[in-house]
C-alpha cells in the first residue's frame, strides 16, 4: 500500500454556534424571547439592561449640550445675584437632610391615613397578588365537602385518595385496583367511598365514563325527571332516557333518531323528547371549575395607516434593551482586566454579548422586512377585509425580500400582528388558492375566503333542510368558484362544521 498526499478543494456549510444562536432567536415567540434575554442577562456579566433613565439621558440632543456648555462659560459675576435671590429652602441641598428624616418619611405608610400611630413597614401588608381572590378548584371544592361529611377518618383518607385521581372533567378514569395498590384499603371500601363522592356537588362527579355520569344526573333529577323539565306527563318514563344514555349515545351523536326509535320500539317524537332531557345534562361536571384564565397575546408588530400608506411598527415594549456594561467596558479599556485568564474570560463574554445584541437587531429588522412584504401582497385585505385576502406562499415573500423560504417560515412562526382587521398570526396570511371561472388563470381566490363563504352558507341555511356538501359546492360554482365536493368536505371538517345529517334540527 502506497502512502501519498492529495490536495482537494471542497465547500462545506458549517453552522457556527453564533449562527445557530441567531437562527434560534429568530424563531422564538415573544414570551420565549423575553425568557431567553433574561437568561443571557443572568449568565453574561458584560450584558447590562438599559434602564429607562439611561435612555432618556442618552436622548439629550446636541443643542441641549451646547446650551449647557454656553451656560457654564457665562461670567461668574451673576452668580451672587442668583444666590441672593434664591430662598433658604432652595439653598438647602439634599445632602443636608438628615438620614433619619428620610427614613421617617419613607417609613410612613400613606395608605393608613398618615397618623403617627399607624405608620409601619410596607412589608406587613400583603402584595396585590395575595389580595386577589383565587377561584376554588374542583379538588378543593370536593375536599371541603369531604371534610364536612360524616365519614370516618379512614374513609376520608380513601376519599382524598380518590379525589386526587379525578381528572379536570371530574371523571375517575384510573382503575380502582391501581389507585388502592400499595395501601391497606380494600376495593369494597373504595367503591363505597366513591359512591359517597358521587353524591357531592357537582352532580355526576366521580363517574368512570359518560353514561355513568349522565345516569348519576338523571338519578338526581328523580324517578320521573321529565315532569320537572316541562315534558308531557307520562309520555316519557325514565326508561326511554336511560335506554338512550346506556345503549344509544353513538346513535344520538349522529342524530339517528329513527334508528333509536326502532330499537326501543317507540315513536321518533318520544325519542326527540328524550334528547331534550339529555341535552340539559352536563357531560363534563368539572367544567365550571376548570382554569378559565385568558392569556393576553401581545403583538410583535403593529400595522397602521399613516398619510395614506401602510406602516409596520415593531413592538419592543416589555423587551429588555441590552447594552455592554459600562463598568466592564471601562475596565477593559483601561487595561485593568487582571490576570490573563480573567482577560480571556472577559474577551469571550464581550464577543458573546456583542453577538447577542447584533442578533436581536437583525431579528427585528428581518421581522419588519417580512411583515412589510406581507402587507404589500395583502394590501387589499387591510383595506377591504377578508373577502379580498389573496393566496400567498412563502416562496413569494422569500423572492420579494431576497431570503430563503426557511427563514420566512421561522420569522412567521408564533408571531402576531395587530392591524385594523384584528389580532392575526403571521401564518394566517399564507394559504392556498382556488381558481375563479370569471378571472384569468393565475388570479385565484384565497382558501380562507372560501372557508368564510362556506361558514356563512351554513349559518344562513334552513335548519330543517341543511345544505349537503354537493349543494354547497354547487352554490360556490354559481359564484364562479371552481371547487369540488371533496374540497368542500375538507374545508367544512377543518372548520369543525358537522355534516348535514348532524346539523338537521327537528321541531
Amino acid at each position: 500500500m502506497k502512502l501519498r498526499l492529495d490536495l482537494r478543494l471542497s465547500q462545506k456549510l458549517i453552522m457556527t454556534p453564533q449562527l445557530q444562536q441567531a437562527i434560534k432567536l429568530l424563531q422564538l415567540s415573544r414570551l420565549e424571547l423575553q425568557q431567553s434575554l433574561a437568561q443571557h442577562l443572568m449568565e453574561n456579566p458584560l450584558l447590562d439592561e438599559l434602564p429607562e433613565e439611561a435612555e432618556e439621558n442618552e436622548s439629550v440632543t446636541a443643542e441641549e449640550q451646547a446650551e449647557e456648555a454656553a451656560a457654564a462659560a457665562s461670567p461668574t459675576t451673576e452668580a451672587p445675584e442668583a444666590e441672593s435671590s434664591s430662598t433658604p429652602e432652595e439653598r438647602d441641598s439634599p445632602d443636608e437632610v438628615s438620614a433619619a428624616g428620610w427614613e421617617e418619611y419613607f417609613g410612613t405608610d400613606r395608605r393608613t391615613g398618615g397618623g403617627e400611630g399607624q405608620s409601619s413597614s410596607s412589608d406587613e401588608f400583603p402584595s396585590y397578588e395575595q389580595t386577589v381572590a383565587k377561584a376554588a378548584s374542583l379538588e378543593d371544592h370536593l375536599l371541603w365537602q369531604l371534610s364536612m361529611s360524616g365519614l370516618s377518618e379512614r374513609h376520608k383518607a380513601i376519599g382524598r385518595l380518590l379525589i386526587g385521581n379525578l381528572d379536570d372533567d371530574g371523571y375517575l378514569r384510573t382503575p380502582m385496583a391501581e389507585i388502592i395498590s400499595g395501601t391497606d384499603f380494600s376495593e369494597t371500601e373504595a367503591e363505597s367511598v366513591l359512591h359517597d363522592i358521587q353524591t357531592f356537588d357537582p352532580t355526576g362527579v366521580g363517574a368512570r365514563d359518560l353514561p355513568e355520569c349522565l345516569m348519576l344526573q338523571l338519578g338526581h333529577l328523580g324517578k320521573s325527571p321529565m315532569g320537572s323539565l316541562g315534558a308531557r306527563p307520562g309520555a316519557l318514563k325514565g326508561s326511554i332516557v336511560e335506554a338512550v344514555v346506556l345503549h344509544h349515545l353513538k346513535d344520538l351523536e349522529k342524530k339517528q333518531y329513527a334508528k333509536i326509535a326502532k330499537a326501543l320500539d317507540v315513536t321518533v317524537a318520544e325519542v326527540f323528547q328524550a334528547t331534550k332531557v339529555i341535552e340539559g345534562l352536563e357531560p363534563k361536571p368539572g367544567r365550571p371549575f376548570s382554569n378559565t384564565q385568558n392569556y393576553v397575546i401581545v403583538p410583535d408588530v403593529f400595522v397602521v395607516k399613516n398619510e395614506g400608506e401602510w406602516v409596520v411598527l415593531l413592538n419592543d415594549d416589555g423587551l429588555p434593551r441590552m447594552r455592554i456594561s459600562p463598568y466592564y467596558k471601562q475596565m477593559m479599556a483601561s487595561g485593568e482586566g487582571g490576570s490573563s485568564e480573567t482577560k480571556a474570560y472577559l474577551d469571550e463574554k464581550l464577543r458573546a454579548a456583542q453577538w447577542v445584541i447584533r442578533s436581536i437587531e437583525q431579528r427585528n429588522k428581518t421581522i419588519v422586512k417580512v411583515v412589510t412584504s406581507i402587507v404589500k401582497f395583502q394590501e387589499q385585505f387591510f383595506e377591504k377585509g377578508i373577502q379580498h385576502l389573496r393566496p400567498l406562499v412563502l416562496k413569494q415573500v422569500a423572492e420579494d425580500i431576497g431570503m430563503h423560504e426557511s427563514t420566512i417560515s421561522r420569522v412567521t412562526a408564533n408571531k402576531y400582528m395587530y392591524c385594523p382587521q384584528g389580532m392575526l398570526e403571521l401564518k394566517f396570511f399564507f394559504n392556498a388558492g382556488l381558481q375563479r371561472a370569471d378571472q384569468p388563470i393565475g388570479d385565484m381566490l384565497s382558501s380562507v375566503t372560501v372557508r368564510e363563504m362556506i361558514k356563512k352558507m351554513v349559518a344562513e341555511e334552513d335548519a330543517n333542510h341543511p345544505l349537503k356538501d354537493e349543494e354547497i359546492a354547487a352554490r360556490l360554482r354559481e359564484r364562479q368558484v371552481l371547487i369540488a365536493r371533496r374540497t368542500v368536505a375538507k374545508y367544512r371538517a377543518e372548520e369543525n362544521i358537522p355534516p348535514a345529517t348532524q346539523r338537521k334540527r327537528f321541531f
